[in-house]
């Protein structure tokens, strides 16, 4: 024989004290799980290397040429804003909560402009999009950027192939790989981004020479 009294038959008090009681149940059993918040992304940004200051700006002759700064590409995996690192050879995985603010090609874009134009080779240098025309072109890619775990201490590495072209003739009057392994002073993101900054900082030292010795030996064809 059932013994039990269907739900709309309580009372009214009687039903609001189980209703209470089955929320301070519920609630109870809620707070003794796990509270799981999500991790927030750590975002960082290849800026100027703080501990290497920047060249005094030369000032260019009248004749100098004027170089048209293209804007960079990127290898296949390089064109995100993703982290990327190594733990085994030739396997690239991404760093989950830590990412670039913007793509490494577009951070790089005024970087180039500023270290080219340090080293007074140039009437003007000009990043396009502009309207701007200019003798030669400088037109660059990035290999890989990528923080590297496969000795220790972890390294940086940043690669760059650049070509130095003649606008009128699109002739490649000189082109080269620059490369640059930095140690990391930390096994985490935070400590590759540091070691990015250097090795890009060195990359463009040497970028900045290449085109100003390119300007100063290739003659203009008429």
């Amino acid at each position: 024989m059932n013994t039990s009294v269907p739900w709309n038959f309580l009372p009214h008090g009687w039903r609001l004290a189980a209703a209470a009681v089955s929320l301070t149940l519920v609630c109870g059993c809620a707070a003794l799980g796990p509270v799981i918040s999500p991790q927030p992304n750590l975002v960082y940004s290849l800026a100027e290397a703080r501990d290497t200051p920047m060249p005094a700006l030369a000032h260019a002759a009248l004749t100098a040429p004027t170089l048209i700064v293209s804007p960079p590409h990127a290898a296949a995996g390089f064109d995100s804003p993703r982290m990327l690192y190594l733990r085994q050879a030739d396997q690239i995985e991404h760093f989950a909560h830590s990412e670039w603010i913007d793509t490494p090609a577009r951070m790089l874009a005024p970087r180039i402009v500023s270290a080219v134009e340090s080293s007074g080779a140039f009437r003007a240098v000009v990043q396009t999009p502009s309207a701007a025309a200019g003798e030669m072109r400088l037109d660059t890619e990035i290999l890989r950027l990528q923080h590297e775990f496969l000795s220790a201490p972890s390294r940086v590495r940043f690669t760059l192939r650049a070509y130095l072209v003649e606008s009128e003739t699109r002739r490649v009057i000189a082109s080269r790989v620059f490369d640059a392994a930095v140690p990391a002073a930390s096994e985490d993101a935070y400590g590759g981004v540091a070691a990015a900054n250097r090795a890009v900082q060195t990359v463009l030292e040497s970028l900045s020479a290449f085109c100003a010795a390119a300007a100063g030996s290739a003659p203009m064809e008429k």
